[in-house]
């Protein structure tokens, strides 16, 4: 069985501004910071951002289901603005999914506006259908609220913590 499942929000930030953070591994950290009760840390497994890269993403303690997963970038492409998340351990994978992609994309809107599109896209087996209920683009629209919150707030010198 496969499926998908996308987010989308509108933000008031250049598209480049904003995949200066998505396109690169600053997402990762600034998640972390930004949202420490669901994601304790990431750690770089190997890479430096690009295609290849691993990431070992590890949810704050309490987080119900999977303590961990695998990341692989599979596609960062700086030009279109997108980015191909692969799991490759852990996480949905110990629930029976047969792959799991993270899709991020900046679409720009005009010269100050842009979209944070996040898509999931799985394939799971027959005996686990029921565990698809478990996808949602809920942490993806938190993330992409968080992020833009923070660049709006850097951007204009208003911080708050």
């Amino acid at each position: 069985m496969k499926g998908s499942l996308f987010h989308e929000l509108e933000v008031g930030l250049p598209a480049s501004e904003v995949w200066e953070v998505y396109g690169t591994l600053r997402l990762a950290q600034l998640v972390v910071e930004l949202l420490p009760h669901v994601i304790q840390k990431v750690d770089v497994i190997e890479g430096d951002g690009g295609v290849g890269t691993v990431l070992k993403v590890t949810f704050a303690p309490g987080t119900p289901g999977v303590q961990f997963y695998k990341e692989k970038f599979v596609k960062v492409d700086n030009e279109k603005r997108v980015k191909e998340v692969l799991v490759v351990e852990g996480g949905f994978l110990d629930l029976g999914f047969r792959s799991v992609l993270f899709r991020l994309e900046n679409i720009e809107k005009d010269s100050n506006s842009s979209f944070i599109k996040s898509t999931i896209e799985y394939e799971i087996d027959e005996e686990h259908a029921a565990n698809a209920s478990l996808v949602t683009t809920a942490f993806l629209a938190t993330m992409a609220e968080t992020i833009s919150k923070y660049l709006t707030e850097k951007k204009t010198g208003v911080m708050n913590s």
